[in-house]
């Protein structure tokens, strides 16, 4: 269900920017409004409270977000919790950012390697990324799992690309499995 969420209200989100022309204001200010939620954990709690009226959880939002973010996010933010989806929220806003990503041609890539990648390594492999798929650019998320032993995992949009060590010794392993005697 989050994600038929997340889907519903980041495109809408997406169509008001581009229908008032503020995709990078609102791209800035909902990386903003993610900074916020997650610096008030107390924020879900007290918006998913149900003795709290309407009209105060209105006030709070406006209280929190006045002169952070402008009045369509603020108006979006109060759709979104009046609708009971606040909880949702930071989904939502993170669709949103992907949604723009793609109108944009950029790609997140998530990099799983063995170890650490040097500065011409990323550039190497956002260049044969670019080559591979239909991005103009490509931003790279890199975490390191020793466990691969070597090589690395990249996954973008639905692909995901197995060129690790651990995974190639895994193949092996269940062919010689098969081999009978």
């Amino acid at each position: 269900m989050d994600k038929l969420v997340a889907r519903t209200y980041g495109k809408a989100l997406f169509e008001l920017a581009l229908e008032e022309n503020k995709i990078d204001l609102l791209v800035e200010e909902t990386l903003v409004l993610k900074e916020i939620i997650s610096e008030n954990a107390e924020l879900y709690k007290l918006m998913a409270h149900p003795d709290i009226t309407k009209n105060e959880k209105n006030e709070i939002l406006d209280e929190i977000l006045k002169g952070r973010v402008s009045e369509e996010l603020t108006a979006f933010v109060h759709i979104v919790a009046a609708k009971s989806r606040f909880g949702e929220l930071i989904y939502i806003l993170e669709y949103f950012i992907s949604e723009v990503n793609e109108y944009k041609g950029i790609g997140l890539a998530y990099v799983t390697a063995a170890m650490e990648l040097t500065k011409a390594q990323q550039d190497s492999l956002i260049k044969k990324l670019i080559q591979i798929t239909k991005y103009e650019e490509i931003s790279l998320s890199v975490t390191i799992d020793e466990s691969l032993i070597g090589g690395m995992i990249v996954r973008i949009g639905d692909r995901v690309i197995d060129n690790s060590i651990k995974m190639k010794m895994n193949g092996l392993s269940k062919q010689l499995l098969q081999i009978q005697l």
